[in-house]
């Protein structure tokens, strides 16, 4: 049992960690202007839309990981209010509840 839930578990806290991780660099400008703002809002889907696979993973509920990916979002945007450079946006809290949305929907409805 407790094998198991770490099976579930321990990779959506490593991606935790990691989108934290990433979170905490204080500028992440690529200086490619317009692109950069592109580039790093479909990083924010794909790095979340892996949160949110990994969640579902974890819960087996489609509204429960979609909730929890979606609070694990606002800690992060809350996280990078204090990031020299950084900010907190709902915008980027918006783009990042899509991506948990899209990696559940799309484990959740994959054929097995």
């Amino acid at each position: 049992m407790v094998a198991a839930r770490l099976n579930a578990w321990l990779p959506v806290a490593i991606w935790a960690a990691v989108i934290f991780t990433i979170s905490a660099i204080p500028s992440l400008d690529s200086g490619l202007g317009s692109w950069d703002t592109v580039l790093r809002k479909l990083a924010h889907v794909a790095e979340y839309a892996i949160l949110g696979a990994l969640l579902y993973r974890a819960v087996r509920r489609e509204p429960g990981a979609i909730v929890l990916g979606s609070l694990y979002a606002v800690t992060d945007e809350v996280h990078q209010s204090f990031v020299s450079g950084r900010h907190g946006s709902l915008v980027d809290w918006l783009i990042d509840t899509v991506g948990v949305a899209a990696g559940v929907l799309l484990l959740s409805r994959r054929p097995r």
